[in-house]
């Protein structure tokens, strides 16, 4: 069971003073963050791609190589990459490049993207959405697999018999598909034999179980060993000494992002009774003290199996001595206690 950290480098308002922190200096506090998850013992800690005003890290590469050096054991990832309007190609080269300094710890998580700010960006057509996402894996599981590279597609010049360069450390280079839940991309990994990451951040996380069960059958039926297959989960939370200090901590900054996707993308308020009703046993909000939080790691891998669990933190900006510190927490005590019980149920069967 592995355990780690997501992120979207946010750069949001101070809720209680309105400050907003430079690009600059957040990049500065995440790499901070990244090099002590790897000091308390998490396994992994994953960046991921925006490219508007309240999220500072566009190029998560560079943000995860920036860390690389100081970092020994932590796998480095993105959380996701918006595969669709990126170059496969360049994907490929900057993560093998990352991997390369790494010495072989970097993981590719490939999405479509709930954020669409990266099309009109990049000169991508909206209407593409699906089909641009498929073409581009198609050519990143290509570059994987191979030195040499031919490949034709609609939305990306050929290449004819090309070498991509450098190459990684990893062979292969570690590719994941991230999935908000649409059964499509479920199956998609399935079919391509890809890990799987969910992102967990809403309703009730047992009602993901179906879904992974389906992603494990379709594994099976197109040959993959299932056994090899991870699945992670991506999930919101925040942890402090006790359930309370943890909840009126991490409400204020969460609501205030809620709220402003909300109004961006048609949601209702969200207020205290809902943040309240996520961070009961049977929510997808991972807030609480140490135990509260990895009682409900342990449920996730007990009911819906998944094997990689990525705590996300902040969803909006709070005082990096408090992400500091659910870090530590995570990673020191949350870890081992899920851990062992994995460890046990693995010797029992």
């Amino acid at each position: 069971m592995e355990i780690g950290i997501s992120t979207f480098v946010e750069t949001t308002p101070d809720v209680k003073t309105g400050e907003v922190i430079s690009h600059a200096h957040r990049l500065r506090e995440v790499v901070e963050e990244i090099v002590f998850a790897d000091q308390v013992g998490l396994d992994v800690f994953g960046v991921g791609e925006h490219h508007r005003q309240d999220f500072a890290a566009s190029s998560p590469a560079v943000v995860l190589a920036a860390a690389a050096p100081q970092t020994k054991r932590i796998r480095l990832t993105s959380a996701v990459t918006v595969l669709s309007s990126a170059d496969p190609v360049r994907v490929f080269q900057d993560f093998a490049t990352l991997d390369g300094i790494s010495n072989g710890r970097a993981e590719i998580m490939a999405g479509r993207g709930s954020f669409i700010e990266s099309f009109p960006l990049f000169g991508y057509d909206l209407r593409d959405y699906n089909e641009l996402f498929e073409e581009k894996l198609d050519l990143l599981l290509k570059l994987q697999k191979s030195e040499m590279v031919s490949w034709s597609g609609k939305h990306r010049p050929a290449i004819s018999n090309l070498g991509v360069y450098p190459r990684p450390v990893q062979e292969p280079l570690p590719i994941w598909i991230g999935s908000g839940g649409n059964t499509q991309s479920v199956i998609r990994a399935g079919v391509l034999g890809l890990p799987l990451v969910l992102a967990i951040i809403g309703g009730r996380p047992v009602q993901f179980a179906p879904l992974v069960q389906l992603y494990k059958q379709v594994a099976a039926q197109a040959g993959h060993d299932v056994s090899k297959l991870p699945v992670a989960s991506h999930s919101h939370g925040f942890i402090a000494e006790d359930n309370d200090t943890a909840a009126d901590k991490f409400f204020p900054p969460t609501q205030q992002v809620m709220n402003v996707l909300g109004r961006e993308r048609g949601w209702g308020h969200y207020d205290r009774a809902a943040f309240d009703t996520a961070r009961s046993p049977e929510g997808a909000l991972y807030a609480g003290d140490p135990e509260t939080v990895a009682r409900k790691i342990i449920d996730l891998r007990k009911n819906v199996g998944i094997t990689r669990f990525m705590l996300h933190v902040p969803v909006g900006s709070m005082p990096h001595a408090d992400v500091m510190k659910a870090i530590e927490l995570l990673g020191k005590e949350v870890a081992p206690i899920v851990r062992e019980k994995v460890k046990k149920w693995e010797a029992m069967r």
